[in-house]
């Protein structure tokens, strides 16, 4: 898998995620993806979120790192510009990949328990945030 960067938008006590389905299963993911040759983390996670939800960011702060087949960063950020759910990234575009279906969705905080969110540790930090507030 490698390196990877992902985004943690939170908007109205919802988070952004994206909605897989694949191989008849349902989960949702962070938006991120692949670091790319001479990216930092920060940028790759900024360029995934455009790519997959339409939105321009603000990096605003390392939320976690789970090591799983490489690094994955997730940061905090906050929007700051674009139209959500207008990403036209790859996995969008090329009907060739054949790796289920991609939505970006809005999911409320106190609901990541009752769905299947990978990886399921940034999960439960993030219900944990919002339980303590």
């Amino acid at each position: 898998m490698g390196n990877r960067g992902a985004v943690v938008l939170i908007e109205e006590n919802k988070v952004a995620l994206i909605k897989r389905v694949r191989d008849g299963s349902v989960y949702y993911v962070f938006p991120g993806g692949g670091i790319q040759q001479h990216e930092t983390p920060e940028a790759a996670a900024k360029r995934e979120a455009f790519e997959e939800l339409g939105v321009q960011l603000e990096i605003e702060a390392l939320f976690a790192t789970i090591e799983y087949e490489g690094n994955q960063y997730f940061f905090m950020a906050k929007r700051t510009g674009g139209t959500f759910g207008t990403g036209c990234g790859e996995e969008f575009t090329d009907r060739q990949r054949h790796r289920g279906t991609y939505q970006p969705v809005w999911v409320e905080l106190k609901n990541l328990h009752d769905i299947d969110v990978k990886p399921r540790e940034v999960g439960v930090k993030l219900q944990r945030l919002d339980e303590e507030k």
